[in-house]
């Protein structure tokens, strides 16, 4: 009953629910979806695993949206948008509101501004087909890169 209830064990892969990402999109026109499958691709342009986007450049597309896998290599994912930023784009990631965990205070405290989402998103985990289930985690959005008034 746990796993029913609590779909996040079965994966690390939580696709973006539609109309979270639409009214985003709106805002910032993103340019490049960097952890996507064919799929759950939120941009025209996007990086599958096998593309491997910790291993490609970001920084020529301007606006990346980023919802990485959510287990342990999320450390890697926070560290190579924040240095992608740097290189002068804007990445706006969706990860899970853990702020005690290391990965958020080595990548995202003091580096990132961070938008806490009110209430549960409805995520639709790899393998499912409705979005029934609250996932059972907080979350946030992290800007990485200069935002703008447009963007505030």
């Amino acid at each position: 009953m746990v796993k029913e209830f609590f779909p996040s064990s079965q994966s690390v892969e939580w696709a973006t629910p539609q109309d979270f990402f639409d009214h985003l999109d709106h805002v910032f026109d993103f340019q490049l979806d960097v952890c996507a499958t064919r799929e759950n691709r939120k941009c025209p342009r996007y990086f599958t695993k096998k593309q491997d986007g910790l291993e490609q450049s970001w920084h020529a597309y301007r606006r990346v949206w980023m919802n990485p896998p959510y287990g342990t290599s999320i450390s890697k994912w926070m560290k190579k948008a924040y240095e992608e930023s740097k290189k002068g784009c804007l990445v706006v990631a969706l990860v899970p509101a853990r702020v005690d965990t290391n990965w958020w205070k080595d990548w995202v405290a003091h580096k990132a501004h961070t938008e806490f989402i009110k209430g549960r998103l409805r995520f639709l985990p790899k393998g499912k087909s409705d979005y029934k289930h609250c996932a059972p985690f907080p979350s946030a959005l992290v800007f990485y890169g200069l935002l703008g008034d447009r963007y505030l």
